[in-house]
């Protein structure tokens, strides 16, 4: 009897067992097709074969799922199992994401190396986050306090920087039965709440959330605040909001990388997360070995302190790209959600829609334009769509904001191809990397005739309004000259600078001064890498003050050849150099080249 309950028993655990369980029918790169598989839903997380394969459910057809697999599928053969976690692919959130250094699924790539070496072995299953690591908890709210969803309930000072915020997960809100100080783990129960319905929910300080979903707030608001990024044709011409969103398009070599590792360094968001989404691996390298050493001008720590890397590079799988511009998101918005003003570097979004178009054509779907999927637009739209300035859950106002900075790399700098237009409909900023500039050395290789900021009006307005006088008048200014110079050179091309008056010469000589002393920028050297708005206010201010005091020497009957040959000109070109500390020397040349203009003016009069 006990014999035959035994087997009974055994059949009974392996048939619900099978429940999910499905079989391998078919292995096409990345793309694996398993059949049996009705028990599971869209973007479920499954496991592959014997060496338990992290894969994604991407489409469903009967009892037929077709799965994006983020490893290396060579040995899968049919017949192998598919395991269903019933999960969609989330992200762990809580204390240890900063300075953490991910892959593309949110694996830790210290973890993974510590059990495996320096190679990422297939198959291999390490927790996100730190199970054991203990953080000193401090509870601001008490016993008996009623709480919201996305409200605070302690504190954990994750860095010398970062003050992480433990708040009350979407969908949870009821009264504190229990809550605790001190040293804890973030599967610790630090706190229970009774909900509306009467269950007591445990709070830990780690949330889990599918990575595909926008995390909820209160309302979206308009992103009226200028985030300073020290590069001057950045914060002159082209600014952007925090909150806002940007694209860096640009061909080979021309310098997109290096933007955004400045923007990453200097940009005045709190929290920056970094995704290399299938760029070279040399180039995560540079930011790992960089960002440590660097130290954030406001705090003075190392920039790695208020740093998050997706590390998913061009010799990492294919499909694993696809994922890691969505786990880099739903990290910045958890950041977001506590207040903190984030700012997302995706480098680069072309690799992601190539791993788009390469799972496109495994599913034998109709292409679009380039082999490109017909919901590219849609797809980068979503992606796009989840930065912005909001008003976040809980019960305290707090405002967050979410700034996306995009790199793009179409193929041959061609700006026409679809991943460069289907960014360009939906972002506010277009930073234009030139090829011709960088040849020339000249750095950050932005073309100012190409690129445009919607948000430039606002922003003016705004910085004007900081005490920075006739900051909008200057910007109008100085874009009226380089646009003026491009004008110009055609004619010069055609006829020669004779031809020319002496006041066109002037605005040539003004434009000059312009790129070579105002625009350019050495990212590598210690001051010029990062400029001041106050900073960058003065020297704007002595670069036309040099032309319009020009123009009435030229008026005043002196030469242009002594116009152009002044001394001073010389500390002009050198005021980039000049350090933050020391900015009134700015002012001072300011008015050195004001009394020696007023000499060529007065020796002019005498000589007539």
């Amino acid at each position: 009897m006990w014999k035959k309950l035994s087997e009974l028993i055994f059949y009974l655990r392996k048939k619900v067992d099978s429940l999910n369980y499905g079989r391998v029918i078919k292995v096409s790169g990345p793309l694996v097709v398993a059949e049996g598989m009705e028990h599971a839903k869209m973007y479920d997380v499954v496991r592959v074969g014997k060496r338990k394969l992290i894969g994604e459910i991407i489409e469903m057809r009967d009892d037929r799922a077709s799965i994006q697999v983020y490893e290396e599928t060579s040995g899968l053969g049919p017949g192998e199992e598919v395991v269903t976690t019933g999960e969609p692919l989330s992200v762990e959130l809580g204390p240890g994401l900063i300075e953490g250094i991910f892959d593309g699924i949110q694996r830790p790539l210290d973890e993974i190396e510590k059990k495996a070496g320096a190679f990422i072995t297939r198959g291999v299953d390490v927790y996100s986050l730190n199970r054991e690591k203990k953080w000193d908890f401090k509870p601001v709210r008490n016993k008996g306090d009623y709480l919201y969803e996305g409200d605070i309930i302690g504190t954990v000072q994750e860095t010398p920087v970062v003050e992480h915020r433990i708040m009350l997960p979407p969908g949870v809100e009821g009264e504190i039965t229990e809550i605790h100080e001190g040293k804890f783990t973030i599967i610790d129960t630090i706190a229970k709440v009774l909900a509306k319905d009467g269950t007591v929910r445990n709070i830990t300080m780690m949330q889990k959330w599918p990575v595909r979903k926008e995390r909820p707030y209160k309302s979206k608001l308009i992103p009226d605040e200028p985030m300073i990024t020290g590069q001057r044709i950045i914060d002159t011409f082209f600014p952007v909001a925090k909150g806002g969103t940007s694209c860096i398009p640009g061909p080979f070599g021309s310098g997109k990388t290096v933007v955004q590792h400045q923007l990453a360094k200097w940009a005045d968001a709190e929290i920056v997360v970094y995704i290399g989404c299938g760029e070279r691996g040399n180039e995560m390298t540079d930011v790992l070995m960089e960002f440590p050493q660097l130290k954030d001008p406001k705090s003075g720590e190392p920039l790695m302190k208020r740093t998050v890397l997706i590390a998913n590079t061009s010799n990492m799988p294919v499909a694993a790209r696809e994922a890691s511009i969505y786990t880099g998101i739903t990290i910045a918005e958890y950041f977001k959600d506590m207040g903190y003003s984030v700012a997302v570097m995706a480098d680069s979004t072309s690799r992601w829609a190539e791993a788009l178009r390469e799972m496109s054509g495994r599913l034998e779907e109709m292409p679009g334009e380039e082999g490109y999927p017909a919901y590219l637009t849609s797809r980068l739209a979503e992606f796009y769509e989840r930065a912005g300035k909001f008003s976040c859950l809980g019960s305290n106002g707090r405002i967050g904001t979410l700034t996306i900075i995009g790199a793009v790399s179409p193929p041959g700098g061609d700006l026409s191809e679809p991943v460069t237009q289907a960014t360009l409909k939906v972002v506010k900023v277009f930073w234009g990397l030139d090829s011709n500039l960088a040849y020339k050395r000249h750095f950050p290789a932005i073309n100012w005739l190409l690129s445009y900021s919607l948000y430039l009006d606002k922003i003016t307005d705004i910085i004007e309004s900081r005490g920075f006088t006739g900051w909008k008048g200057m910007n109008r200014e100085a874009m009226g000259i380089l646009q003026e110079e491009d004008e110009l050179q055609e004619i010069v091309r055609l006829v020669g600078i004779d031809s020319l008056s002496e006041k066109d010469r002037l605005t040539l000589e003004a434009a000059k001064s312009l790129r070579e002393d105002y625009l350019h920028q050495v990212a590598f050297h210690e001051v010029d890498t990062y400029t001041s708005l106050e900073k960058q206010y003065k020297m704007l201010r002595l670069v036309l003050g040099f032309y319009d005091l020009g123009r009435k020497a030229l008026d005043e009957g002196v030469y242009l050849s002594k116009i152009a040959s002044m001394p001073i000109r010389e500390n002009i070109a050198r005021a980039k150099y000049i350090k933050e500390s020391e900015i009134s020397k700015i002012d001072d040349i300011y008015k050195s080249l004001e009394e020696e203009m007023n000499d060529l003016i007065e020796g002019g009069k005498m000589d007539a």
